[in-house]
C-alpha cells in the first residue's frame, strides 16, 4: 500500500510517498492518470531500475490501455492514443549529446496537446521544455521513494489532486 510521507499543499510543497513494490509504483501511476490534462510535460527522474517505465505503465493502465507497455530506450518514443488524450512516452537515455533531441525532430510533440512523459530529460537539456510536473524515484528502505513536484500552475494542480486521490493511504514517517 502506498504510504504518503508528505502531502502536497497549495504552496507547491512536494508530494512524497513510499512505494513498497512494483504494484505500488503502478498504483501511483494510476492515481496520476486521473489528474492528467492535455499538454502536460512530465519529467521522470531516477537511476536505472527505479520504476520510471513501471510508473508510466500505471498511468497507461489508469487511462484504459490494455496492451503492452515497453520502455522506449531504443525507439526514443512510444505513442499511445488512450482514453481522453494522447500520451507520448520518451526515453533519452541513449543520447550522447543534447543535440540528438533536435536531430530527432521531437519538438512537435512538446508543442501540442499530448501529455509527454520523459525518462532521462537531462540528456536533452537545454532543448527540452521545462516540466509541469517532475517525478523523482529513488531507493528507500524496503522499496522506493517517490517525490512529485509541481513546477507550473498545471503541475501544482496535479500534485494537489493526486494527494486527494491518495488520501485514503496510511501516512507514515519517512523510512530510513
Amino acid at each position: 500500500m502506498i504510504e504518503l510521507i508528505q502531502a502536497a499543499d497549495d504552496s507547491g510543497a512536494r508530494l512524497q510517498a513510499h512505494l513498497a513494490d512494483e504494484k505500488d509504483t503502478e498504483t501511483l501511476g494510476s492515481a496520476l492518470a486521473t489528474v492528467l490534462s492535455p499538454g502536460l510535460q512530465i519529467w521522470l527522474e531516477g537511476n536505472l531500475g527505479m520504476g520510471k517505465t513501471t510508473l508510466t505503465r500505471g498511468v497507461l493502465r489508469g487511462l484504459g490501455h490494455e496492451g503492452k507497455v515497453k520502455s522506449p530506450t531504443y525507439t526514443l518514443i512510444e505513442p499511445y492514443v488512450v482514453s481522453r488524450l494522447d500520451l507520448y512516452h520518451f526515453d533519452f537515455y541513449r543520447f550522447n549529446s543534447p543535440d540528438e533531441y533536435l536531430d530527432a525532430g521531437l519538438d512537435e510533440y512538446f508543442a501540442g496537446e499530448g501529455v509527454c512523459m520523459v525518462e532521462w530529460p537531462d540528456k536533452a537539456a537545454p532543448y527540452l521544455p521545462p516540466p509541469d510536473l517532475e517525478v523523482r524515484l529513488s531507493p528507500a528502505a524496503g522499496g522506493r521513494r517517490a517525490e512529485i513536484f509541481g513546477h507550473t500552475e498545471a503541475g501544482l494542480r496535479c500534485a494537489n489532486e493526486m494527494n486527494k486521490a491518495l488520501e485514503g493511504a496510511p501516512r507514515a514517517s519517512a523510512p530510513d
